[in-house]
């Protein structure tokens, strides 16, 4: 068992480690305190070869693995944290459920603008009482003709502030078979957007309703009967937040190190005081540990989707071993760390969020107790029983 990267998969990070260390570090920090989707590091991916790594050439991707889509979402983020959404929204988000499922007329309509990096696609999901109970959710799609009306809300969409393009969740009849995807556009009508609204690493959404909007039959994704489809496809999307994840703490990591080699206290640098050299030792354990995880899911999947169980381990431990040690970063670097003048605080925020977003730590151990056990555990309280009337 081989846990060394093969010879093209090194050269292949180098190259992104270049790109990414000459073309996006240096607006690193403005993109982190900018809202705004980085469609300037998305159009530098694109040209870079960089989106639609897992796509098939014939289809205007690079015909890689998901590994390779893993190496250079984790490489980039070593430069440029935020800068790594570009590869996320490129490689790992709804592109690959549209990569996966879509007919060849969306593929066509839509891919293009994804791979040349120049249009955000908004996956909708959760609504304001369906968030991790996604099966609950209400926005739901009627008959009109050859084609539906769509009527609901989300809440918490990714990139919903400039989306061009949503892949939204909905109801075409009752239970889990009756959930399914519809294509929707901006500027259609009957489809409207809140106020933005801020979230703690600065990045903004926007509440999205649907007032009868139409949805020609050409845009339905995935009809009823389909939702186990969808959720297979949002695993490659969990693992784009775990690499994520991962790499952030990793870049705190190295810029504590860094600190700690470099500040002196009490006439000595912070490095010789032990309690310092144990925070080192226990978030580089977590770490290579979560790279462990996160690489093996990747490789298991080869070039389809990876299993549910593989990815709910690895982001479990991705997002528990960013967020410590970018928290531990901001806590040896002091005041430095706290600052945003440095990305150490960024990553912080960001990392922060990923422990809820694309399925909680919670919601990740329940599928890894599923798979334990080998059965499900429903999070449902039990139906009441129904006594029959005595005669």
């Amino acid at each position: 068992m081989d846990f060394n990267l093969t010879l093209e998969q090194r050269q292949f990070r180098d190259s992104v480690d270049r790109f990414a260390r000459d073309r996006l570090a240096p607006g690193a920090l403005k993109r982190a305190h900018d809202p705004k989707f980085p469609f300037d590091a998305s159009r530098l991916a694109a040209e870079a070869g960089l989106l639609g790594i897992t796509i098939p050439e014939a289809e205007g991707g690079q015909g890689g693995t998901l590994m390779d889509a893993i190496i250079a979402i984790e490489t980039v983020a070593l430069h440029d944290p935020r800068g790594a959404d570009a590869i996320q929204q490129g490689n790992f988000g709804a592109i690959r459920t549209v990569a996966e499922y879509a007919t060849p007329a969306q593929k066509e309509r839509y891919l293009p603008g994804m791979l040349r990096g120049e249009v955000a696609i908004g996956l909708g999901m959760t609504e304001a009482g369906a968030g991790s109970a996604v099966t609950d959710l209400v926005t739901s799609v009627t008959p009109d003709g050859d084609g539906w009306r769509l009527n609901g809300g989300k809440v918490f969409t990714s990139h919903s502030a400039e989306a061009n393009v949503f892949l939204i969740y909905c109801r075409f009849g009752p239970g889990v078979d009756g959930i399914g995807s519809v294509i929707i556009e901006r500027g259609q009508e009957g489809f409207s957007f809140g106020q933005p609204s801020n979230y703690m690493n600065t990045e903004q959404w926007c509440a999205l309703y649907f007032d009868n909007v139409r949805v020609e039959k050409e845009n339905v994704m995935l009809g009823p009967g389909s939702f186990k489809k969808q959720i297979s496809g949002f695993n490659a999307e969990r693992l784009g937040n775990a690499a994520r994840a991962r790499a952030l703490g990793e870049f705190a990591f190295a810029a504590a190190r860094d600190h700690a080699l470099e500040r002196r206290q009490f006439g000595r640098p912070l490095c010789d005081f032990q309690g310092i050299q144990w925070k080192f030792a226990d978030m580089q354990v977590a770490l290579e540990s979560a790279r462990m995880l996160l690489y093996r899911a990747a490789v298991a999947a080869d070039t389809g989707l990876p299993s549910a169980q593989d990815t709910a381990l690895a982001k479990l431990m991705c997002n528990r071993a960013g967020f410590d040690a970018a928290n531990e970063a901001v806590q040896i670097m002091g005041g430095t760390g706290y600052c945003d003048e440095h990305l150490v605080e960024y990553c912080f925020r960001k990392t922060r969020g990923w422990m809820i977003a694309g399925g909680s730590l919670e919601m990740m151990r329940n599928r890894i107790a599923e798979g334990v056990f080998g059965r499900s555990f429903s999070q449902r309280p039990p139906r009441p029983v129904v006594m029959e009337a005595a005669e």
